[in-house]
């Protein structure tokens, strides 16, 4: 007896077998002719294409505005009147953190995200307020989607205070976060050993990974990140730091990127990104060929610092392939594994992909293949967490 059995749809690979699906798990990939199995349910997917879950590597839970009525984007354009308006805003919200957070997440899940990492910022101004919202939202979805959630220290380290700032995060580990975040450490707090050994000595103590913002130009964001790597290797943490965006990377010479490239993929540090339309973009796939693993992520989505945005990876995917020129069959495929395999590597998702045994974390979308579910990105029909049916034809159901 299996819990749900999956028929009529496609696989990335042309079959058409048939899902059976126990305990939250993939417990068989039967061909055509095999025998049917005894079922609680089975559900007819009209000839759609089945693919696994999408990741979400970078998202920000605790700025979002969706559950408001439109909001007009306030602050100036620049980094620091973001900061500002941030400090200024969110706390004035008539809508608390978890409920704006939660209205984002079931956005993301209708779209077929399984895994989400967030960054939940960690202030003076907010101590760990924000953490413990972004953290009631995601113990409420905890049966439609996982949610790992970074400490940032979004107005710097040293600038407020060093020590203080240090002690904020650590408790905000001790709260629940599962990473340690930082920010520019040249640019923001212009004192990168500052910043970089503390937050390493934090991630160090409490036995968690780091991601770091990293929007810092040129050859200071390269300074950083050789910074970052050289950290990296001497605290043994290889594969579990990750670099935020790194538009450093897109606006040094290719001598240079190789160069990086190399030591990023020796030190095991990741880089995610979003494709930002204002900044530099690292040449992705030269990051890849060299090791490097890269993944995916929205970012902002409808909040203080972007009105853009509704949570889709596949839309998201559409728009950092059309920035990194990705047009043939086998680079959308690379890109498909970005936002969904490569991201739950990265975020340390075991067993993703359709397979016997594997988490039964799945969406069926009207697409050919792949390449066009990025291509044209249409809406989703059914969208399954650990075999349970959590969303259907954009519609929350979880």
């Amino acid at each position: 007896m299996t819990d749900l059995l999956l028929t009529n749809l496609r696989l990335a690979d042309g079959s058409t077998p048939r899902i059976a699906i126990a305990g939250g798990r993939i417990a068989g990939i039967l061909p055509q002719g095999a025998p049917e199995p005894e079922a609680a349910e089975v559900l007819d997917l009209g000839g759609a294409l089945l693919l696994p879950a999408l990741v979400d590597g970078h998202m920000h839970l605790d700025k979002t505005l969706f559950g408001l009525p439109w909001q007009p984007h306030a602050a100036e354009p620049f980094r620091q009147s973001r900061i500002d308006t941030d400090q200024r805003l969110l706390p004035s919200l008539p809508l608390a953190t978890a409920d704006r957070a939660g209205e984002l997440i079931r956005r993301c899940v209708v779209h077929g995200t399984a895994h989400i990492r967030t960054h939940a910022d960690i202030t003076p101004a907010f101590g760990l307020a924000a953490l413990q919202g972004v953290l009631a939202a995601k113990a409420a979805h905890a049966h439609a989607v996982t949610v790992q959630v970074v400490a940032f220290p979004q107005a710097g380290v040293m600038r407020q205070g060093g020590k203080p700032m240090l002690d904020l995060l650590d408790a905000a580990v001790r709260e629940g976060a599962d990473l340690v975040g930082g920010i520019d450490p040249c640019e923001v707090d212009r004192n990168p050993s500052g910043q970089l050994d503390g937050i390493f000595a934090v991630a160090e103590a409490r036995g968690v990974g780091i991601d770091i913002h990293l929007h810092e130009p040129a050859e200071l964001g390269l300074y950083s990140l050789q910074e970052i790597c050289a950290r990296t290797k001497a605290a043994g943490m290889q594969g579990r730091v990750t670099i935020s965006h790194g538009f450093c990377l897109g606006g040094i010479a290719e001598s240079k990127q190789k160069a990086a490239a190399a030591l990023m993929a020796e030190a095991g540090v990741a880089l995610v990104t979003h494709g930002a339309g204002g900044a530099t973009l690292p040449p992705l796939m030269l990051l890849r060929r060299a090791g490097v693993r890269v993944f995916c992520g929205n970012d902002d989505v409808r909040d203080t610092w972007s009105p853009y945005g509704n949570g889709d990876m596949l839309e998201r995917a559409a728009v950092i392939g059309w920035r990194e020129d990705l047009r043939t069959d086998p680079l959308l495929e690379e890109l498909f594994a970005m936002v969904s395999a490569d991201g739950a590597a990265a975020l340390g998702i075991a067993q993703h992909g359709i397979a016997e045994g594997h988490a039964a974390n799945l969406f069926s979308i009207p697409a050919e293949n792949v390449p066009e579910a990025i291509g044209q990105h249409p809406p989703r029909g059914l969208v399954f967490h650990a075999g349970r049916l959590v969303a259907r034809d954009g519609a929350w159901v979880g």
